[in-house]
């Protein structure tokens, strides 16, 4: 739920409460003892008259408080705000936490951003109480905090990890922000997971999470080389900044989502934690969403059934628009084929590590031999290399910290590309909790199924009640779309007792989408495989 309108009562309701859902979205101050909680800190409770909220962990370390050491606020989940607002603060801080500011600077920041360095620095701080500066210094605080506890490098190796210019700014930071050295920190961790060579990283999260439904949407989509996935684990080999790299995601036995990885530079470490969260939802609010659906009688059921339901987000941003492209009007299975036959021919070969070997190929790679690769429609092909060389030359931009208007038009300017693939590149790229797709078959399946209008405009109309959480009923429409009976299950059967099985969907079909119901089982559906 948002804590953005939360008024000072309300916020200190929750802290007496120790609720964890509020984990990440604000820290507790005290001012008697100059040290910040997260809101489920379980010392005593302080006095209101000696309570600040701030909106961040940077703003607390600006106004001289350190973090408490007994609930680590730096250790909690990230706030779902930044997702949920689309403001040139929430873009901001989705991408310091890629690390942009480590490696463009704040200039580099604003200038993605469209304001002056001075200007975005006074916006920050306006509404957060700290500059890009200071909320890149606590990020990389955090990114400290991880190696230092998950893994056995040394200090020296964690400082320029972390993104820290020099060990002495290294040890002042840790100092301030968690009370007590960096070997001293180190000291007080369990135990390290690190294997041989692998980085082994506990991603915190709010519960219920659907892991099942996630790790099955991996696997459906998972290509050859690039990727591997099962039930119950997803790898991939991918492009960072400072080179290729790996990682892995599972949930362990007592429902940690885990993350192992093996990079060229650790300084990557900072972003592919940040992607690997955003892959797999970690900050989403679970409780609030649910909650907000469940009070709709037609939705009640798909959410009792899937609680903590998420939506996968982008490994990469160029190379969702591509896969999303490639999917346009054919099945999961098909556009699978098509991509894995495009990552083997242009694709970077690498170590291999668990089975992936492959780097998905560059945007020059796909603009310059793509036509050579894929097959289908000429002008499909043309818009895939079009798109790609744009990506590739800089003339279309695609990141995370996107307008989401600006984005969505810049896409819909490009041949090929309608608002279907727009919308489901926003959802999966810009993480936009409010998109719904109701031209989708799947969707629309979904929607009969669940007694709800199977008609683009009335699905529309309807889905207003449910705001600004349409991705997520999007994903429960999806997974609730009827299986159509593949030819085997078929043969036989009448052709009514086969149109009984699947529900009749008004024949309105947006040129972007597949002309099939889902023919195989899961959450999933005929839209792209991206």
């Amino acid at each position: 739920m948002s804590t953005a309108g939360m008024t000072f009562d309300e916020r200190y309701r929750v802290i007496q409460s120790r609720d964890r859902r509020f984990d990440g979205q604000f820290v507790t101050a005290v001012r008697t003892t100059g040290i910040y909680c997260r809101p489920s800190c379980p010392a005593r409770t302080p006095k209101p008259a000696h309570v600040t909220f701030f909106a961040t962990s940077a703003a607390a370390h600006e106004a001289g408080f350190r973090a408490c050491r007994r609930c680590l606020p730096e250790a909690a989940p990230g706030s779902p705000e930044w997702n949920v607002r689309g403001d040139v603060t929430a873009r901001a801080m989705r991408l310091i936490a890629e690390g942009v500011v480590d490696r463009e600077g704040v200039p580099g920041l604003a200038r993605r951003l469209g304001y002056s360095s001075r200007h975005l620095t006074r916006l920050l701080t306006a509404e957060l109480g700290a500059g890009p500066l200071a909320l890149s210094r606590a990020h990389r605080a955090h990114t400290a905090r991880m190696l230092l506890v998950g893994t056995d490098l040394s200090a020296a190796d964690v400082a320029f990890s972390a993104g820290f210019a020099s060990v002495r700014q290294f040890n002042e930071t840790v100092g301030e922000v968690f009370g007590m050295p960096p070997l001293q920190l180190r000291a007080r961790r369990r135990s390290t997971d690190s294997v041989g060579g692998a980085i082994d990283l506990v991603l915190p999260h709010r519960g219920p999470l659907d892991a099942d439904g996630l790790f099955a949407w991996m696997s459906a989509r998972a290509l050859p080389g690039v990727e591997t996935a099962d039930a119950a684990h997803f790898a991939r080999a991918l492009r960072l900044p400072g080179g290729p790299g790996w990682f892995a995601l599972r949930v362990d036995e007592s429902g940690r989502v885990r993350l192992r990885a093996r990079l060229a530079r650790l300084s990557d470490l900072s972003a592919l934690v940040t992607l690997a969260r955003r892959l797999f939802d970690l900050d989403a609010d679970p409780v609030a969403i649910d909650d907000a659906l469940a009070q709709h009688p037609e939705l009640a059921p798909l959410v009792a059934k899937t609680p903590g339901i998420r939506v996968p987000g982008a490994a990469d941003p160029h190379e969702m628009l591509i896969r999303a492209m490639v999917g346009q009007q054919i099945t999961v299975a098909a556009a699978r084929t098509a991509l894995t036959a495009l990552a083997d021919a242009l694709g970077e070969r690498v170590a291999a590590v668990e089975g992936t070997s492959v780097l998905f190929p560059t945007m020059a790679a796909i603009a310059e031999r793509g036509h050579e690769v894929l097959r289908g429609p000429a002008a499909r092909i043309r818009a895939v290399t079009g798109a790609a060389a744009a990506l590739a030359s800089g003339d279309l931009v695609l990141t995370s910290g996107d307008d989401r208007a600006e984005q969505r038009a810049a896409l819909l300017a490009l041949p090929g590309i309608g608002p279907w693939t727009a919308d489901y590149v926003r959802m999966r790229v810009l993480a936009d909790p409010d998109v719904l797709l109701p031209g989708d078959v799947a969707a629309r399946a979904g929607a009969a199924a669940a007694g709800l209008p199977a008609d683009p405009a009335g699905l529309t109309a309807w889905s207003t009640r449910v705001a600004p959480w349409r991705t997520y009923l999007t994903a429960h429409l999806w997974r609730a779309a009827p299986i159509r009976p593949t030819r085997a299950q078929n043969s036989g059967r009448t052709a009514a007792q086969r149109r009984r099985e699947v529900p009749e969907v008004p024949d309105l079909l947006s040129s972007e989408q597949p002309s099939r119901l889902p023919t195989s089982a899961g959450a999933d559906t005929e839209e792209v495989l991206a």
